[in-house]
């Protein structure tokens, strides 16, 4: 295959979701231009608030909306885990200047929908990125000359590369991979925003809290400076099928967490207009590539929430694939090979990990729940850094650029 930037048409995106954006700003910063096309008619995203690890900022720098994305980020001081059941303190990572010093980056929280702003505002105002919406990308085509994009309206697009970076429910990775349905974890979300005063006054903590209690937790952190709190609880009812943001009552929340601490009962009492998401993921696979297509973000790697990887892993994607593709060069099939090689592994292991997270660390009971604190209560800062150092010092391109 001929290098990408000897191709005169367009590298097309499905879908414009942070991660589709984040690779066309990517992707146009080092010359090279794209066509996103996005399924809804209207460019946005839904949810609530995200956490931001440092390697999320390494990517922003690197994508060029560092500047942005820090004047709308809220800065936390301390990731803190408590025990749902009797209300205390098991552990807290401080992320002060040592933590900075550490990782060269801070943590941070934002709104998912001025995130995906952000890199939507870069995208417009960029000449060699379009994008268009009511476009969803259904199937494609592809011969030595080129990939071209089949829209469910029936419209063909012509491109030089086809990037699926169209979600969960990827009609990209359908043909990419094959692999069926996504994995119902049986875990149920119920996210809610609220105004701060709404907060629990002797809860309105800056940090990124997390109540563990048995087969539930509860996270809560600022948003919009410091205007709003964002509200995520989670328990296991062994929800049969996927759903997402569908409105629900207050009492099926309460459901969940009848058992748990009063003191972490009332974040759940002063929820507002829930909404309920049931979790999903995927198992690791080992290609992402057919040809001229190849996947990104939660097309390629869908992973449960309890990492708060999900978008900082879809960045990062987009960094190595403007990297292969706009600095390493060479012909195509190369570059698509070496972006997999790039990102395989250390996804994977995000997949992975966050599912035994979930098991292990926010929802055991009894005498594993007894471990769990004894152990994590035992780990000084340092001791955390050093855990999280393969994650939050990386940029995910170890070996090809510097973070």
């Amino acid at each position: 295959m001929s290098n990408v930037a000897n191709e005169a048409d367009p590298i097309l995106i499905a879908g414009g979701g942070i991660g589709g954006l984040a690779a066309a700003i990517g992707l146009a910063n080092k010359g090279l231009k794209s066509l996103v096309l996005e399924r809804a008619p209207k460019l946005g995203e839904i949810g609530a608030g995200i956490q931001l690890g440092p390697n999320a900022f390494h990517a922003f720098d690197y994508l060029g909306v560092g500047d942005a994305a820090r004047a709308i980020a809220v800065y936390i001081d301390n990731l803190r885990l408590m025990d749902a059941i009797d209300g205390q303190e098991i552990t807290r990572i401080p992320l002060d200047d040592a933590f900075r010093a550490r990782f060269r980056n801070p943590y941070a929280v934002i709104h998912r929908g001025d995130l995906h702003g952000v890199f939507l505002k870069a995208c417009e105002d960029h000449p060699l990125v379009s994008l268009r919406t009511n476009a969803e990308v259904v199937d494609y085509d592809q011969d030595e000359n080129g990939v071209t994009a089949i829209l469910k309206d029936g419209e063909r697009l012509k491109g030089t590369i086809l990037i699926g970076a169209d979600g969960l429910w990827s009609n990209v990775r359908k043909k990419v991979v094959g692999d069926g349905a996504p994995r119902v974890s049986g875990h149920t979300t119920y996210r809610s925003v609220i105004p701060t005063e709404d907060m629990p006054e002797d809860l309105r903590w800056n940090a990124a809290t997390l109540w563990a209690g048995p087969k539930c937790h509860i996270v809560h952190y600022p948003l919009r400076g410091w205007k709003l709190f964002n509200l995520v609880v989670t328990y296991h009812n062994h929800a049969p099928s996927p759903e997402a943001g569908v409105p629900v009552s207050h009492e099926e929340v309460r459901k969940g967490f009848e058992h748990v601490a009063p003191v972490a009962r009332q974040i759940i009492e002063r929820g507002q207009d829930w909404k309920r998401w049931v979790l999903c993921d995927r198992d690791p696979v080992e290609n992402w590539i057919d040809g001229r297509v190849v996947l990104l973000g939660d097309a390629a790697h869908p992973m449960m929430q309890y990492f708060a990887q999900g978008a900082c892993m879809a960045m990062e994607d987009a960094v190595a694939i403007s990297h292969v593709l706009g600095e390493e060069g060479g012909p195509l099939d190369e570059a698509l090979a070496r972006y997999q090689e790039l990102r395989a592994l250390r996804t994977a292991r995000v997949q992975l990990q966050s599912r035994e997270i979930g098991q292990h660390v926010y929802h055991p009971g009894g005498a594993h729940a007894a471990l769990r604190n004894a152990v994590m209560r035992s780990k000084s800062p340092d001791d955390w850094y050093d855990i999280v150092s393969w994650l939050y010092g990386s940029t995910g391109l170890e070996g090809a650029v510097s973070a």
